[in-house]
């Protein structure tokens, strides 16, 4: 199995990314959200000048904030920064859209979205949503690199989003902890969206990755220790689930149940013209104080993989064995160097 990280891109320190690698740590994946932190492209371009060997990448980027020829040029010109080592990954854009106060691109438009970026990607012709022909027309003087295959892996949450990946992505990108049952089922959706293309999924080839973060218990300590939110707590899909009912009118999971009502009560006392800037305050960063009661036992072990090394190991085969090729580890922006170094020392090139 691989690891990776996630990374809230910040334009001053890339010195993250080299210690990444240095570790053996496979993919940099540099998160796009314009309106939290700095720009993703920018942050890469930077990374691709002082690594070497890790994979450079959007972690993921979004297709409601750029057109696709926009996105095309800006990871194909990274590509010729980091030839061979550049990847796409793309999204409709939970956080990044929502904090302007804007819905994600829904599944017709992003399926549309995916179907110009493809071309655009191998640096071949498309059509954009005008149907005007669409091409980089100038490749083969340095600007960018479409040489180098740049492989495109697609974010999906649910059974249209994940088809979508079975059909135009060379891998997905999943949220949470999942286990293997709830594994198979990811791969059922995206295999069904496959097959609308009459496209076969290569188990070996095609590339899994889930987003979560690991926190690695120390001997009789608790699940909610202040250690633990100290690491993991940010990762807390408290506000995704709000938003989730709030625009579509989804329940929260029995998770949050003990939780629910207190902090529904807490953001209905903002106004509903502010609310999509206070729902995302910190977001995947740290907590913000008035949220850290929600960090309950039960929350925190449906954010992130906590256990023992042991216990870790164990977990993390069988997702591989289940067919999960990485990890991608978000923690807590403050104390995101200690994660890197323990999760590091102590799994990577542990876990088949």
């Amino acid at each position: 199995m691989d690891f990776g990280i996630c990374i809230a891109s910040h334009i001053g320190d890339i010195d993250y990314v080299e210690r990444a690698e240095a570790l053996g740590y496979s993919h940099a994946w540099f998160a796009d959200s314009q309106m939290l932190w700095s720009d993703c492209y920018a942050t890469l371009a930077l990374a691709a000048t002082r690594t070497s060997r890790i994979k450079l990448g959007t972690g993921v980027a979004i297709t409601g904030t750029r057109p696709a020829s926009v996105n095309a040029a800006g990871i194909a010109t990274i590509n010729a920064l980091a030839p061979g080592r550049t990847f796409f990954g793309v999204g409709a854009g939970n956080t990044a859209m929502r904090v302007m106060g804007r819905p994600p691109h829904r599944i017709r438009e992003f399926d549309r979205y995916l179907r110009t970026l493809k071309p655009l990607l191998r640096g071949e012709e498309a059509v954009n949503d005008d149907g005007q022909p669409i091409i980089h027309i100038m490749p083969d003087t340095g600007f960018v690199n479409f040489k180098d295959p740049i492989p495109l892996y697609v974010s999906g949450f649910g059974p249209r989003s994940l088809g979508l990946a079975g059909e135009h992505g060379d891998g997905a990108v999943i949220s949470g902890r999942r286990g293997g049952a709830a594994l198979q089922r990811v791969w059922d959706m995206v295999e069904s969206g496959a097959r609308r293309t009459r496209r076969e999924i290569d188990h070996d080839t095609y590339y899994m990755t889930a987003l979560t973060t690991i926190v690695l218990l120390e001997p009789g300590e608790a699940v909610d220790s202040d250690r633990v939110k100290s690491q993991c707590g940010a990762m807390a899909g408290v506000h995704y689930q709000y938003d989730q009912l709030r625009n579509f009118g989804r329940q929260p999971s029995n998770v949050f149940a003990g939780i629910w009502d207190d902090y529904t009560a807490m953001m209905e006392k903002i106004p509903a013209e502010r609310r999509h800037q206070f729902i995302h305050r910190g977001h995947n960063c740290w907590v913000v104080p008035e949220e850290e009661r929600f960090l309950t036992p039960e929350v925190l072990r449906a954010s992130a993989l906590i256990g023992t090394r042991d216990e870790l190991i164990d977990i993390l085969s069988g997702l591989s064995d289940a067919g999960l090729d990485q990890v991608m580890i978000l923690p807590n922006f403050h104390i995101r160097y200690d994660v890197l170094e323990q999760v590091g020392n102590a799994l990577i090139g542990n876990i088949p």
